[in-house]
């Protein structure tokens, strides 16, 4: 009888490219925004000021935040081009409670957060129950809610909002010592996150290597948030809105990583039929993607509103979404969500946002016309498309 060896081989080392659609899949993103940054600092003493970086990262958050809600419909190979008009026509609803009929923000803001949500359902009803295309539902509930917004608007065509009480949002920031404790539970929720992962993984019967898995990243987020902390309390503090991009992010990342749904989103994007079969409610988990983009959009719309303290033509990026819509699904899609579905995480929303605020806010520094910062945009937008399909053709994979 010949000798069967039981030697165990080696676990076989993955190829950068391999790494590169997985683990290190930001990495390209993160090497472009140093260079971005070194680049703008070269040109523009200001740049570099925590003054200007926190206006950077406040003139960011909008950008993200409807980046992120994008992020939930291009999961399940789906878009919605009606977001910015999500955000436009709920920010002027919102205002219209408030100043017409005395509704408290308390009230109102909820109300409008409900209505992009229910908006963002009904379009994946559409999608789901007759089987028009996304893209074309979306484009012309869009429209119509362009429409829609300036029925609402008075003949002034604007609302102010001032001395409402919403200018809060975009005025309080958390400064001192309150800024180091806000980052200690942030980091904390972090840790709790990546070890419940971890945890998850082990008792599936998953090998997971605990520095790759969380020391890594728990460097890097506690670098990363300590040097973010320093430049906002050497000028005013943590920005409200941007700790509720930050909460935001963590709830996104909870969802999409540690729920049933999550699990559900990446396996519709990859293959609904698929899905189906396992007995996966597709329709259902569409319609509850565009939901929570449609909530988020309007909340988008509430913070952009609070910061030029009021509401009008302009508000969603204005009628016809203006640049809005293309920087959120610039900023998702730069920052590793594919256009194809079923791929993509939530740092995405974050380094994508900062990647065109850094574009947009950069250029400003230098002086150049809107234009060309449009441009640079849409290289950019090309860019990362060409890259994602370049790494899946080096690694073998396919896009759904």
């Amino acid at each position: 009888m010949a000798h069967v060896s039981t030697t165990t081989l080696p676990p076989k080392r993955r190829s950068f490219n391999e790494l590169l659609s997985t683990d290190l899949r930001a990495l390209p993103i993160v090497i472009g925004l140093v260079a971005l940054w070194i680049f703008f600092a070269s040109q523009s003493d200001v740049f570099l000021t925590p003054r200007n970086l926190s206006n950077l990262l406040v003139q960011s958050t909008v950008v993200g935040i409807m980046a992120l809600g994008l992020m939930f419909v291009l999961l399940v190979k789906e878009i919605d081009l009606s977001v910015a008009a999500i955000n436009g026509v709920t920010s002027v609803l919102m205002a219209k409670l408030i100043v017409e009929f005395g509704f408290s923000p308390w009230i109102s803001v909820p109300i409008a957060i409900l209505l992009g949500a229910g908006i963002g359902s009904l379009s994946a009803r559409w999608v789901t129950f007759v089987g028009v295309p996304s893209f074309v539902v979306t484009l012309g509930l869009g429209l119509a809610l362009n429409g829609l917004q300036l029925i609402l608007l008075p003949e002034t065509a604007r609302y102010s909002l001032n001395g409402t009480g919403l200018e809060r949002i975009a005025l309080t920031n958390i400064s001192g010592s309150w800024a180091w404790i806000v980052l200690f539970i942030g980091l904390a929720a972090f840790a709790a996150l990546i070890i419940s992962e971890v945890a998850g993984r082990r008792k599936a019967g998953l090998e997971t290597a605990l520095v790759q898995a969380v020391v890594l990243p728990m460097a890097a987020a506690t670098v990363f948030g300590i040097i973010v902390v320093m430049i906002l309390t050497a000028h005013q503090g943590i920005p409200l809105v941007l700790l509720i991009f930050a909460v935001l992010l963590g709830i996104g990342g909870y969802i999409l990583r540690e729920t049933q749904f999550g699990l559900f989103l990446y396996a519709v994007g990859n293959n609904d039929e698929a899905a189906r079969r396992s007995g996966v409610n597709v329709a259902r988990i569409k319609m509850a993607a565009f939901a929570i983009a449609g909530g988020v959009a309007a909340l988008a719309g509430i913070i952009a509103a609070s910061r030029t303290l009021g509401v009008g033509v302009f508000s969603g990026g204005g009628v016809g979404g203006g640049t809005l819509l293309l920087e959120s699904i610039a900023a998702a899609v730069i920052g590793g969500v594919s256009l194809f579905g079923g791929r993509g995480s939530i740092h995405a929303a974050l380094l994508g946002a900062l990647v065109i605020g850094t574009v947009s806010n950069g250029l400003n520094l230098m002086g150049v016309e809107n234009e060309i910062r449009l441009i640079v945009t849409g290289l950019l937008l090309v860019l990362a498309v060409s890259i994602d399909k370049l790494i899946e053709k080096t690694t073998g994979q396919q896009s759904f």
